[in-house]
C-alpha cells in the first residue's frame, strides 16, 4: 500500500455498504410475521438481478421501480399477499434504512480526502436515506447510475465517477460490501476494498481488491 499513489477521492457504494438493506427486516416482520428475514433476503437478492438484467436488455428503469418490482416476485414466491398499503410501507422503509454503526466515525476520519457515494439507487432514495443518516454534511456528492440509465457494474458507471471527481482512476480509492461491485471498479482501475462482514468467499471474476476489511471503520488506518 505505501508505493500505491496518494487517493485524491474515495467513493462509497450504498447498499449493503452505508446503509444496512436489511434493516427493513423490522418492517417485513411486522407485516409478515415469521417471514421477515426470508423476505429480506428474497426481495434484495431479485433487486439485485433485476438490475443486471435490466442493464443486458438495455431496458432501463429506475431503483425505485425495481426495488417495487422485486418486492412484489419475493412476495409472490413467498405466497404472502402484498397489500397496496403493506407495499408503501416496505418502499418507504428503503428511504430511512439505518447507517452501519462505525459508519458516520469513519466517514468524518476520512475528512481531507474528496467522499462520494456511487449508487444504483435512485437520486430521490439516494438523497432521503443519505439525509435520514445525516452524512449530507459529510460526503461531497452523491453520484446516481440514474444519469447514465445502466447499472453497476458497467464500466461506464466507474468512469462517471472518476470525470465527476476530476482524478484519475488509479487516485481513488472504491469501497463496497459487494463483490461483484468491487471486482467491477477493479477492472475499472479503481483502488478496491471489500468490506466483507460476513466472511464471505469471494467470487470467481479474475479481479481481487486491494484489501479486505471485516469493518468500515477498518479504512482510515489503510489509508496512512
Amino acid at each position: 500500500m505505501d508505493s500505491a499513489p496518494a487517493l485524491k477521492a474515495l467513493v462509497f457504494d450504498a447498499y449493503g455498504t452505508l446503509f444496512d438493506v436489511h434493516s427493513v427486516i423490522a418492517e417485513c416482520e411486522a407485516l409478515f410475521p415469521g417471514k421477515g428475514a426470508s423476505l429480506s433476503q428474497l426481495w434484495r437478492g431479485k433487486q439485485l438481478e433485476y438490475t443486471w438484467l435490466r442493464s443486458l436488455m438495455g431496458r432501463y428503469a429506475d431503483f425505485s421501480a425495481i426495488t417495487g418490482a422485486a418486492l412484489t416476485t419475493a412476495c409472490n414466491m413467498l405466497r404472502l399477499e402484498l397489500s397496496d398499503s403493506a407495499a408503501r410501507r416496505l418502499m418507504d422503509a428503503y428511504l430511512v434504512l439505518k447507517a452501519f454503526p462505525d459508519v458516520t466515525d469513519t466517514l468524518a476520519r476520512l475528512h481531507g480526502r474528496k467522499l462520494a457515494v456511487l449508487s444504483n439507487g435512485s437520486p430521490v432514495m439516494l438523497n432521503a436515506v443519505v439525509r435520514h443518516a445525516g452524512l449530507d454534511h459529510v460526503l461531497d456528492t452523491v453520484l446516481s447510475v440514474d444519469a447514465l440509465r445502466i447499472y453497476k457494474p458497467h464500466p461506464s458507471v466507474y468512469a462517471y465517477a472518476a470525470e465527476r471527481l476530476q482524478a484519475p482512476a488509479g487516485a481513488i480509492g472504491f469501497v463496497s460490501s459487494n463483490f461483484w461491485d468491487v471486482a467491477g471498479a477493479t477492472s475499472f482501475g479503481f483502488r478496491t476494498f471489500w468490506i466483507n462482514r460476513a466472511g464471505a468467499i469471494p467470487d470467481a471474476l479474475g479481479y481481487q481488491p486491494a484489501a479486505v476489511l471485516t469493518k468500515l471503520s477498518d479504512l482510515p488506518a489503510l489509508l496512512k
